[in-house]
């Protein structure tokens, strides 16, 4: 065979084989690409707007964690006032137990006075009338008065 017919025949192999790749495979190909090329994309886009709500998570995080410290904070300041009202609430009724035990207690001595006053009178007008009636049995002379009186002291 001649050269010139083998090459003309080979390139328009090589043509006919160029043509049918780009008829049935270059578009299949290019397709597949413009579509991976859209999935891509679409993943970077859906990549940027989690990396944005994340960040706005984020932001609302600290928030919602802020909001909760002060609440918490309140919540301790408040629970620190309720004790302290407590404990004075307590105080003032101990005072007030306290008083009403020493009026009771002072109530309970002047009852305890009054009774011996009235024991100490009645003993006293015991006294007085078993000392006039010895007085009266007898003479009364200066000794015995004083001998009397030691007897009655004693």
């Amino acid at each position: 065979m001649n050269i010139n017919l083998t090459l003309v025949l080979q390139s328009i192999a090589m043509m006919i084989f160029v043509w049918f790749c780009m008829k049935f495979i270059w578009p299949p190909l290019t397709r597949a690409l413009e579509e991976r090329r859209e999935k891509i994309a679409a993943g970077l886009a859906a990549s940027d707007e989690a990396e944005k709500e994340l960040n706005k998570a984020r932001v609302e995080a600290e928030q919602i964690i802020d909001a909760a410290r002060q609440q918490a904070s309140g919540i301790l300041d408040q629970a620190g006032q309720r004790g302290h009202q407590i404990v004075d609430q307590a105080k003032q009724e101990a005072v007030h137990e306290r008083e009403r035990q020493v009026r009771a207690t002072e109530a309970e001595i002047t009852q305890a006075q009054n009774q011996a006053r009235v024991a100490l009178q009645k003993e006293t007008v015991q006294l007085s009338i078993a000392g006039a009636s010895k007085v009266l049995g007898r003479e009364v002379k200066a000794s015995d008065h004083e001998q009397l009186l030691k007897e009655l002291i004693a």
